[in-house]
């Protein structure tokens, strides 16, 4: 690939962000950041804050997930073509406490015709594994764009 190419995808993958960004309501009320893109992969983070405590009173599954979620639809949207998930599963191998800060680092693992497959790893600040998170997407025959 030429570097005319690289910064070619990359100015996709960063067009991409700002959509997603400006688009993903959810993400937003949650207080997700991405802190990087590329094309097939993706960083974000969020703080878990006291009203995404579960009944344990400890970081809300949900909340873990959808921040996995919001990685996993950058990395995959990031080509420029639009992509939704078409499974995805998550393992929680640890707890998340209010107040940390977790991170999501989604890569994209396979990507084959119109489907891909991308696996999401979140931690706390400490860099501890919270949960594995994998995703299957496919990309529609439509751009995603501005």
């Amino acid at each position: 690939m030429t570097e005319q190419q690289e910064n070619d995808v990359q100015a996709t993958a960063e067009s991409v962000a700002r959509v997603i960004t400006e688009g993903d309501r959810m993400a937003a009320h949650l207080g997700i950041v991405l802190d990087h893109i590329a094309p097939g992969v993706a960083r974000c983070h969020m703080v878990l804050r006291e009203d995404m405590a579960n009944a344990a009173a400890v970081g809300h599954g949900g909340a873990t997930f959808t921040l996995a979620d919001v990685a996993f639809a950058y990395a995959c949207n990031s080509h420029g073509r639009t992509a939704l998930a078409t499974g995805v599963s998550i393992t929680f191998i640890g707890p998340a406490t209010i107040g940390d800060t977790l991170v999501a680092e989604a890569t994209e693992i396979s990507k084959r015709g119109r489907n891909g497959v991308c696996d999401v790893r979140v931690t706390n600040q400490a860099g501890e594994l919270v949960a594995l998170f994998r995703g299957q997407s496919l990309q529609l025959d439509r751009p995603l764009s501005p």
